[in-house]
C-alpha cells in the first residue's frame, strides 16, 4: 500500500509497494529461511555496548511502510535509547513522488540519506550503495532471498520481510455463509462463494481501485501465471519490452481480464480512485460487513487493530475454470523492499551506524520483538527472513502463508522486476481506466503493451 502504499514501500517506504529480482524458489526458500527457520543463532552485540565520544546521526529516507509507521518509529526510538554511538533519524519523503524522485535531489544537493529502502529501483541505485556481501546480517539470509538485490556480484541490499497477497477474507463472515476458502480453486467456484456471502446478508467483496494495488499486485497475477518456469515468465516480460507481445490474443491475459471482470461485478466498495479507499477497504473487511478483499498481509496489523481480533485469512485468486491450471492454488510471496546503505556521501561512521541499526533490528532480542511481535504489543508483525529469530508471528494469516510456502504453493512477485515507474504508469492510467469502464479489454491490452515497450530490462540487470 498507504502511500500510496507502493510509494511508501519503495521509498524507504513510501515509494513503492510493485527490480531485477530472482525469487526462483521462494516456496521452499521462504520456509527454510523465514517463518519456519531455526531459532538457534545468537544475537550479536551492537554498538550499544560501546562507548563513543559523541553520537553520529544516521539519516534514513522514510519509514518502510505506512501500515506500520508508528511501530517502526517506536523501534527507532528504542534503538536510539539503547546505545551511545548513533542516533537514527527518519526523514519523511513525499508520498506523492516515486523513490527516485525523492532521492535524486538529495544526491544532487550532496545530502544523501545513509539508509534507503526500495525495490524496483535497486538497479538504479546499485552504483551508489555499499556491497553488503560480507556483513553478518547478509549472511543470515538465504541466497534466494538475497538474489533480488545482488547486482553484478555485489550485494547492494538486504531484505526487510516476506509478504504475500491474494484474496483476504473475514473468517467469521465466510463461516456464517458456509464458504470454505480452501475449496475455491476456480473462477466459477469463487463466484459461487460471492453469491453465498450475499445470500447470508453480507457484501461479497471490496476490490479496490487504488493505483498501486492495481498496478503492482493485480498486474502481477497475470505476469506470474504466464508460465510454469522462471525463464518463461521473464520471457513474457522480454516480449513486452521488445514489442512482440500480443496480449489481446493471449489465453492467460483473457483469463486474467475475465477474473478482473468478476471482481468488478461483485465489488461492493465505493470507487474513488484515491488512497482513502485503502482505509475504507480495511474498515469494511474488519467490520464484518464484507467477505473478501484483494490485498496483502501487510494489512493484517490494521485489520487486527480495527476489529480487535485475529479473524482474517488469505487464499489464492484463481484466474481460470480449470482447478489444475498453474497458479490457481498458489499465492504470490516475495520481499517488498530492501535496505541499502549509501557509499558515496555518507561518512564511515554513518555507514557503521546504518549497519548497527539493521543488525540490532534483526538480531537483538529487543529488535526482533519490534520486528515480529504482534501489533497489539507494538510490533510490526513481520514474517522473519533472517535466521536465528527467537520470535515467530502467531497470527492466522502469517501461519497460512507459512503453510503455502511449506507446500511449495507460492508464485513469483513478478512486480519485483517492473522497471521504475512502470507500475505507476499502468496502475494510474490503464488499470484505473478499465476498472471504471472507460476503456475496453482490447484497449487495456494495447495500453499495457505500450507501457512496457522499450523499457530497461531491470530483471536482466539493466538499469534505467
Amino acid at each position: 500500500m498507504p502511500h500510496t502504499r507502493r510509494a511508501l514501500v519503495r521509498l524507504v517506504p513510501p515509494f513503492e509497494r510493485k527490480n531485477m529480482k530472482k525469487f526462483a524458489k521462494l516456496g521452499a526458500a521462504l520456509v527454510a529461511s523465514t517463518v519456519a527457520i531455526s531459532l538457534t543463532v545468537a544475537a550479536a552485540p551492537t554498538a550499544s555496548a560501546a562507548t563513543c565520544s559523541k553520537k553520529t546521526t544516521v539519516e534514513m529516507l522514510g519509514t518502510i511502510k505506512p501500515e506500520i509507521q508508528v511501530e517502526f518509529l517506536a523501534a527507532v526510538k528504542a534503538y536510539n535509547a539503547s546505545q551511545k554511538c548513533y542516533t537514527l533519524k527518519s526523514i519523511p519523503g513525499d508520498r506523492n513522488l516515486t523513490f527516485l524522485q525523492n532521492v535524486t535531489p538529495k544526491y544532487a544537493a550532496k545530502n544523501a540519506p545513509t539508509i534507503m529502502y526500495t525495490l524496483q529501483e535497486i538497479p538504479d541505485m546499485a552504483d551508489k550503495v555499499m556491497d553488503l556481501k560480507t556483513t553478518r546480517i547478509a549472511r543470515l539470509v538465504s541466497k534466494d532471498l538475497l538474489a533480488t538485490a545482488n547486482i553484478g556480484g555485489r550485494q547492494v541490499g538486504v531484505p526487510s520481510t516476506a509478504e504475500a497477497f491474494g484474496l483476504l477474507y473475514n473468517k467469521k463472515v465466510l463461516d456464517k455463509a458456509g464458504v470454505d476458502p480452501s475449496k475455491i480453486t476456480t473462477r466459477a467456484e469463487l463466484e459461487a462463494a460471492f453469491k453465498k456471502v450475499e445470500a447470508a446478508g453480507k457484501k461479497p467483496l471490496h476490490f479496490s481501485a487504488i493505483w498501486w494495488s492495481l498496478g503492482a499486485h493485480f498486474t502481477n497475477i497475470f505476469h506470474t501465471n504466464v508460465g510454469k518456469t522462471k525463464e518463461a515468465r521473464l520471457s513474457g516480460l522480454d516480449d513486452l519490452v521488445a514489442g512482440k507481445a500480443n496480449l489481446a490474443n493471449n489465453g492467460t491475459f483473457k483469463n486474467w481480464v475475465a477474473t478482473m471482470d468478476l471482481l468488478k461485478k461483485y465489488n461492493a466498495g465505493k470507487v474513488n480512485l484515491t488512497d482513502t479507499e485503502y482505509d475504507a477497504s480495511i474498515a469494511n473487511l474488519a467490520g464484518g460487513d464484507y467477505g473478501f478483499m484483494f490485498q496483502g498481509n501487510w494489512t493484517e496489523p490494521n485489520l487486527i487493530t480495527a476489529s480487535k481480533g485475529d479473524d482474517f485469512g488469505i487464499m489464492p485468486l484463481p484466474i481460470s475454470n480449470n482447478a489444475k491450471d498453474y497458479g490457481n492454488d498458489s499465492i504470490p510471496v516475495g520481499v517488498p523492499g530492501y535496505f541499502m546503505i549509501d557509499a558515496q556521501q555518507s561518512t564511515k561512521w554513518q555507514q557503521k551506524g546504518a549497519l548497527d541499526f539493521l543488525t540490532w533490528l534483526y538480531t537483538s532480542p529487543a529488535g526482533q520483538k519490534r520486528v515480529a511481535g504482534p501489533v497489539e504489543e507494538g510490533g510490526m508483525s513481520f514474517i522473519p527472513v533472517y535466521k536465528g529469530f527467537k520470535i515467530e508471528p502467531k497470527t492466522y494469516m502469517a501461519k497460512e502463508i507459512s503453510k503455502f510456502a511449506s507446500a511449495g504453493k507460492t508464485l513469483d512477485w513478478m512486480n519485483s522486476y517492473y522497471p521504475a515507474g512502470l507500475q505507476e504508469e499502468v496502475g494510474k492510467v490503464s488499470m484505473q481506466q478499465y476498472f471504471t469502464d472507460k476503456i475496453s479489454a482490447a484497449e487495456l491490452a494495447k495500453a499495457i503493451e505500450n507501457a512496457w515497450k522499450g523499457k530497461p530490462k531491470t530483471w536482466r540487470g539493466e538499469a534505467a
